[in-house]
């Protein structure tokens, strides 16, 4: 896909599940396991996806993945297989070696979407995964992440971003804004402080990336909404906010981890808006 200067390119990291009630909240089982199938431990299929933004010569990542920096026990907990895909191993299928990334935005803190910034060596160390590369985190986001609250404590791992900080690699973003010609941020708060989503523009056509404010496409009905949430009124409001707009606008959205697609964009029906798959 083709917005203004940069090519898009979907990148496969790998796969992992989470429980399906946390990720549907007050949604019944039967209506949520039509389209995400649950296994016998009640964990749905999850994509570990990121965004490469490619042009005036930048190669942007949005987001990193899970990364591999687990035991085998927290490996069988979130159902982690990168049998298929690896961050390295998708990029490299671009032609990309790790320094080729010049630049990474991070949506935010939690394991599933920054672990693969940092690389844990043979000997233990932890290293950037891309030495090259200016890692934009929202200042508020990573207050958070640095004093999460007992709710969302095992999502936010300081092994994931503290060789980011030391390297003097972290740009700490103030708001919404833009951060390159037509590679913008908007700050959304439900899910966790300070969640920062791109929205890639050349004025007629627009992308946006999901992350968790839309985890699945599923997650486009209104109260479908994670019990993962910090304060899942405020998810609320802000999807009822954004959705008109993305609809009236043709947006594409990207969706991080819905296990079946990656591109899609909205249609209005009476029961609310719906997605259809863009090729």
């Amino acid at each position: 896909m083709t917005i203004g200067p940069y090519t898009l390119t979907a990148v496969e990291t790998g796969r992992f599940a989470l429980d399906g009630g946390a990720m549907f909240g007050v949604v019944p089982k039967n209506l949520w396991n039509r389209t995400n199938p649950a296994d016998e431990q009640n964990r749905i299929d999850m994509a570990l996806r990121v965004l490469l933004v490619q042009g005036n010569g930048m190669n942007i990542l949005v987001d990193t993945g899970m990364g591999d920096k687990y035991d085998e026990k927290t490996r069988s907990i979130y159902k982690l297989d990168h049998s298929k895909w690896t961050l390295l191993s998708s990029l490299g299928d671009h032609g990309l070696r790790p320094e080729d990334i010049t630049h990474v935005i991070q949506t935010h803190l939690h394991f599933d979407h920054c672990g693969g910034m940092v690389t844990r060596l043979a000997d233990g160390r932890e290293v950037p995964t891309f030495p090259n590369a200016k890692v934009f985190v929202q200042k508020e986001n990573l207050k958070w992440a640095n004093n999460p609250t007992e709710k969302d404590r095992a999502s936010y791992l300081k092994q994931d971003w503290n060789a980011i900080v030391s390297n003097g690699m972290l740009e700490a973003v103030d708001g919404p804004g833009e951060l390159f010609p037509g590679i913008s941020v908007r700050i959304f708060n439900g899910h966790t402080r300070a969640q920062q989503l791109p929205v890639i523009s050349d004025g007629a056509n627009n992308v946006f990336f999901c992350a968790d404010l839309f985890p699945t496409q599923a997650h486009v009905n209104l109260p479908w909404i994670m019990g993962y949430d910090n304060f899942p009124l405020t998810t609320l409001e802000e999807k009822r906010d954004l959705l008109p707009e993305a609809f009236e606008s043709k947006w594409t959205l990207f969706f991080e981890h819905d296990p079946k697609s990656s591109f899609a964009t909205l249609e209005s029906t009476p029961k609310g808006f719906k997605t259809i798959d863009v090729a």
